[in-house]
């Protein structure tokens, strides 16, 4: 029988492991990478030999059906308990360092013989590739994300505030198969334009201002993330230009996206457009990041990014610019890597929209 793409992921995790060395999972995201669970108390535990899925009895039952590939372990009261019988005379275990509090590590550290070490993610590290399933999950969470993009565009206007916008996204998405939204999302009107995090708020929606959307759904699982700026009316010359420096900026960045360049060159591209227009100081943040399980995750696309792009990962880029007490621009889109650049998942349009 042809092994699923859950078990070759652990067999490639677990090949990596030397005798006497176990590799524990505990976030929940890379849980259900490896394992296909999707309940919300499971951990992972691996060594070169063997592969435990180990839950609690509320979810024996559909770990039995989700993860077959595992061997599943009922764990007792305290899942560490369970942990250092598995482990015997380890001699090390590696920890996603990043996700055990500090009160696990030390009920984990009392219970076994084995170093406790950092993972370093390597769950993280195989996730940044995406599969064709996860690609097609992706693209179907952008596709949502774009079609409650275009429904909205008919509600924005003078005396319509960012908390109902925000409001009516979530219905539209949910409407159209997500489970719920990637974050919390950001409209930001007029003046508050300037804030790049600027999460939907009471404010009145004027006459000759910008609105950005920052959204994204969740399908299966999955994340999109998806940013466009439109105008409510007439806006300022001033506007007008920042929002061409951005879209300039952005459509050179999508043309430099190729295998074999780091997130740091795609980053420069973007941001030596926007300085070269004298706004550098108002592109404050990285160009870009990986989406999947997680709305941010690798690779990073930003100054310091030496992560080299490779073939089927998914990235945003998204540059901005943000004047203070006049508003901002943000243009994002969702994209591939393949062999021939960067294929977008984003498709809302990204000319002005002027909504009257």
């Amino acid at each position: 029988m042809e092994k699923t793409i859950t078990e070759l992921r652990v067999e490639r995790l677990a090949s990596g492991l030397k005798d006497g060395e176990f590799l524990l999972v505990t976030d929940l995201k890379n849980v259900r990478y490896l394992s296909g669970y999707t309940g919300t108390s499971g951990i992972v535990l691996l060594s070169s030999a063997k592969a435990y899925f180990l839950t609690d009895f509320r979810y024996v039952e559909q770990a039995k059906i989700q993860c077959p590939h595992l061997e599943l372990v009922v764990h007792k009261p305290i899942v560490w308990d369970s942990v250092a019988d598995l482990l015997g005379e380890a001699e090390v275990l590696y920890v996603e360092e990043s996700n055990l509090t500090l009160a696990s590590y030390n009920q984990l550290k009392s219970r076994i013989k084995a170093e406790i070490k950092e993972a370093k993610g390597p769950v993280e590290k195989l996730r940044m590739v995406k599969s064709p399933e996860e690609i097609e999950l992706i693209s179907i969470a952008a596709r949502i994300t774009d079609e409650a993009f275009m429904e909205i565009c008919g509600m924005i206007k003078p005396g319509v505030t960012e908390m109902e916008i925000a409001r009516e996204l979530e219905f539209s998405m949910k409407r159209k198969g997500a489970s719920h939204t990637s974050f919390d999302f950001i409209v930001a009107s007029g003046p508050r334009g300037a804030l790049p995090h600027g999460v939907a708020s009471d404010r009145v929606i004027q006459e000759g201002e910008f609105v950005t959307m920052d959204i994204g759904a969740v399908y299966q699982g999955y994340h999109s993330d998806m940013t466009r700026t439109v105008a409510v009316g007439e806006v300022s010359a001033e506007l007008k230009k920042i929002y061409d420096i951005v879209y300039k900026a952005q459509m050179a960045s999508l043309e430099a996206v190729a295998v074999g360049k780091t997130g740091a060159e795609i980053d420069k591209v973007a941001r030596d457009i926007i300085q070269e227009h004298g706004y550098g100081d108002y592109f404050g943040h990285s160009l870009g990041h990986g989406v999947g399980l997680d709305i941010h995750e690798g690779p990073r696309v930003s100054a310091a990014s030496d992560t080299v792009l490779e073939e089927n990962m998914i990235i945003t880029i998204e540059p901005g610019i943000y004047l203070p007490d006049v508003g901002g621009v943000r243009i994002e889109d969702l994209v591939v890597v393949e062999k021939t650049g960067a294929r977008r998942l984003s498709l809302s349009s990204k000319d002005l929209i002027v909504l009257s």
